[in-house]
């Protein structure tokens, strides 16, 4: 890991690629994973729909949501700020703002605790305490549990880690409840099944960067089969416990049929997947990115499922 520079500072307004203001707010952005922020909002904004059994109070998703993103965006930041020697190392994030210099590593750190700090607070005031300390719990596990402490020791790192991942469902329960529930929980389960399937397509596309920097994801120690069966065994997890919402939650028709087919979908892309590599088929032409884009579509097509089923309930037999 690359060292402090002191005489770096937050006035730093060149830099490879561009300069002025504008420029440096925008790399201060970049350094939040914008991208990866909208699909923790898709989890959390259907889940106060669930919770408030309908709409809920708009001005408290939207305390929510900025909160949400302050943390998420302060998680991401402090990431960058710790992984910026292997993002060095990797083509595909060789040009984040750390590794090009337009942003100092002290400039990121502060930025990051900021986040942090007034992400707390914010939640804390406007939404809830509860919300506020289950917030600042996911950033820490991410930052400390998966950052520092699993992503570079243990095959298993995006598994334990991705629970950071799942927590915007709790928080978006706990914003409507200020409680936390077992419904609540399955779709914590669900988000947590989804991540290995979701991310290891994508660590097979870039093995050979995450082999470069000595990170051990699952595709980088283990034979292409062993991930493939891995992957289908946590697409089926994740389909079951979606299908536990239904008794549990009371939900309807609606989300009963978006979660079995979709997770139809997902199975059988999983399997295609798994019986390519059985078959011997080269990396490259079993295409894992088709499952890394379609997990997204996945979950943002269940989510709304989550979000429809309230207001439109349509009750399924023997179930309220």
């Amino acid at each position: 890991m690359t060292t402090v520079d002191p005489r770096a500072d937050l006035s730093a307004l060149h830099g490879p690629g561009g300069s002025g203001l504008r420029f440096l707010v925008g790399q201060y952005v970049a350094l939040t994973k914008p991208r990866i922020i909208e699909l923790l909002l898709i989890t959390t904004i259907p889940v106060m729909f669930l919770a408030a059994r309908g709409v809920p109070d708009l001005l408290l998703v939207l305390a929510t949501l900025v909160g949400g993103t302050l943390s998420a965006g302060s998680a991401n930041t402090l990431n960058c700020y710790i992984d910026r020697d292997i993002d060095a190392v990797m083509h595909r994030t060789k040009k984040r703002p750390l590794v090009t210099g337009t942003i100092s590593p002290r400039g990121a750190l502060v930025f990051g605790i900021i986040l942090a700090v007034v992400s707390t607070v914010w939640l804390g005031l406007l939404v809830n305490w509860l919300s506020a300390w289950l917030a600042l719990a996911a950033l820490l596990f991410y930052v400390v549990g998966y950052t520092l402490l699993l992503k570079r020791r243990t095959a298993q790192n995006i598994v334990w880690g991705g629970a950071a991942g799942c927590m915007p469902v709790l928080i978006g329960w706990s914003a409507v409840t200020n409680s936390l529930s077992w419904s609540a929980f399955i779709l914590f389960m669900v988000i947590f099944f989804w991540t290995p399937p979701h991310y290891w397509p994508l660590s097979m596309r870039f093995k050979q960067d995450y082999a470069d920097a000595h990170v051990p994801m699952l595709p980088v120690v283990e034979r292409l089969v062993v991930v493939a069966k891995q992957i289908a065994i946590y697409a089926w997890a994740m389909v079951l416990t979606s299908l536990a919402l239904v008794p549990v939650a009371g939900m309807g028709w609606i989300y009963t049929v978006v979660a079995l087919a979709s997770g139809g979908v997902f199975l059988a892309e999983s399997h295609r997947l798994l019986s390519g590599a059985r078959a011997g088929i080269p990396e490259l032409k079993l295409r894992p990115m088709r499952l890394f884009h379609l997990s997204i579509t996945y979950l943002t097509i269940l989510f709304v499922g989550v979000a429809i089923d309230p207001i439109w309930h349509l009750a399924l037999p023997g179930i309220a």
